[in-house]
């Protein structure tokens, strides 16, 4: 063979090799987002799991998981642009857009806040609250939203009985607990669970006072315009990890273990328990459900009652996931 027919034949493979199928996905890349978690916590593992798993890499993205504290810093980070999905709680979504924002509610992920009110074991009744300071994440967040709204429910008037604190996670608001710097802390499980170990009581049960849909994901209509694509396989690689936590007890037990640092398997296996059996495979924003938030809205934005739930969500993502049978096929043996 001349060599000019050796050049030829190399550089035809190579031409045919680049044009392939597999070849253009080998060399694709990865679609870089920032993903905010407004806390460590189980109502956040499915983030931690679907980035344990690689699952965010299944589906195109190189994503970049970023803690903040509380809603009202991820609503913020998200609205400026510095990361691009996050669960925010849904009133401050409501309160952002009425400012002016694009917020948008793409899934609420569980049916029900699992959350609690633990207290000093003299604390009996909400009455006893008075004056007492009681530890939230942040303001605006829903562990504030929780208290003002139970609290209102049971006679109190938030601003004026309460001394509501800003103190991080779970592990800062019982840390706080211990220490007496507060009377007060709302939390989630397992946190509520430490928390009664240590002789804590629960004066209330959050998910028996108030409807109310938890664990949003949210973006920007802005972000959704730009780029659908990558919205859209966001949602596919959060939908599989619930899927995948559901599925695989061990791995779910692991980035439990590792995210929340809880080392006591009973506590592990009663939160993989709770939430696994919480998570909902198919999603949708609970529009009904988020006509709860309004009354807390109101308080700042009376104008929000002239407004739809509708709109502060975008169901389609789960919706084409649903119709094209993304979402069966994962739960397919």
């Amino acid at each position: 063979m001349s060599r000019r027919l050796k050049f030829m034949s190399v550089f035809l493979f190579s031409l045919f090799w680049l044009f392939t199928p597999h070849a253009s996905s080998q060399v694709k890349a990865l679609k870089k987002i920032r993903v905010g978690v407004p806390a460590v916590s189980m109502s956040n593992i499915i983030i931690f799991l679907t980035k344990e798993a690689r699952l965010f890499e299944k589906h195109g993205l190189d994503a970049e998981v970023i803690t903040v504290q509380g809603s009202g810093i991820a609503s913020k980070a998200v609205i400026g642009g510095s990361m691009q999905i996050s669960p925010i709680a849904t009133p401050t979504v409501i309160n952002a857009d009425l400012a002016g924002s694009d917020l948008t509610i793409l899934a609420h992920t569980m049916p029900g806040v699992i959350h609690a009110l633990v207290v000093k074991p003299e604390i009996k009744t909400p009455e006893e609250l008075k004056g007492k300071r009681i530890a939230v994440s942040t303001f605006g967040s829903l562990t504030d939203f929780l208290v003002r709204y139970v609290a209102k429910k049971k006679g109190l008037n938030p601003d004026r009985d309460l001394a509501l604190l800003q103190i991080g996670g779970d592990p800062e608001r019982i840390a706080a607990l211990k220490q007496g710097s507060v009377d007060a802390a709302a939390m989630s499980y397992p946190g509520y669970g430490r928390a009664q170990r240590m002789g804590f009581k629960i004066l209330w049960d959050s998910a028996k006072e108030v409807d109310y849909p938890w664990m949003e994901i949210v973006t920007r209509r802005a972000t959704i315009q730009r780029d659908r694509d990558m919205v859209m396989n966001y949602m596919k690689a959060h939908i599989e990890g619930i899927s995948l936590f559901k599925k695989d007890r061990e791995l779910g037990k692991k980035v439990i273990k590792k995210m929340l640092r809880v080392d006591d398997e009973e506590l592990v296996n009663e939160s993989y328990e709770i939430f696994s059996k919480a998570f909902l495979p198919v999603p949708y924003p609970n529009i009904k459900g988020m006509k709860t938030s309004f009354e807390y809205v109101a308080m700042s934005r009376p104008e929000v009652w002239n407004h739809r739930a509708e709109e502060f969500a975008d169901p389609s993502f789960v919706e084409e996931l649903e119709k094209s049978g993304f979402i069966k096929k994962l739960y397919e043996k």
